[in-house]
């Protein structure tokens, strides 16, 4: 785990997850940016998986701090997947005309992993705080 953002930054070795459990203040939301970046460019990281399950909304500027984890990560040689969409916040994204560019997205973080050629059961998600 890293820094002082209030979400933690996990390293399952090669991989990083975080999973947003509440909504996030702007401030929370740049920190939480900056404390990513960081643990891409320490561990090496090649992928991000990014949960959002827990979210019911995700405004114009969680969506922008996002997408710009993905291109600051894929500078670094990293991978972004978002997991977890709901179809509101799908529909909402739509709406607002943010594609979240930069970033693929997986229904579970167990499928994310698969995408990286990481076998992880719903189990050790679940462990990590992930559904």
């Amino acid at each position: 785990m890293t820094g002082t953002s209030p979400i933690p930054v996990i390293d399952l070795g090669g991989l990083l997850l975080i999973s947003v459990r509440g909504e996030l203040e702007d401030d929370e939301a740049v920190v939480l940016q900056t404390d990513v970046t960081d643990a891409v460019a320490r561990t090496g990281s090649r992928g991000l998986i990014i949960d959002i399950s827990a979210l019911d909304v995700v405004d114009s500027f969680l969506a922008r701090v996002l997408a710009e984890v993905a291109l600051a990560s894929r500078l670094l040689a990293a991978r972004t997947v978002l997991v977890g969409m709901r179809p509101a916040v799908a529909i909402t994204l739509v709406e607002l005309g943010l594609a979240l560019e930069g970033m693929t997205t997986a229904r579970t973080v167990v499928d994310a992993a698969a995408g990286f050629g990481v076998t992880l059961t719903a189990a050790d998600a679940a462990e990590q705080g992930s559904p």
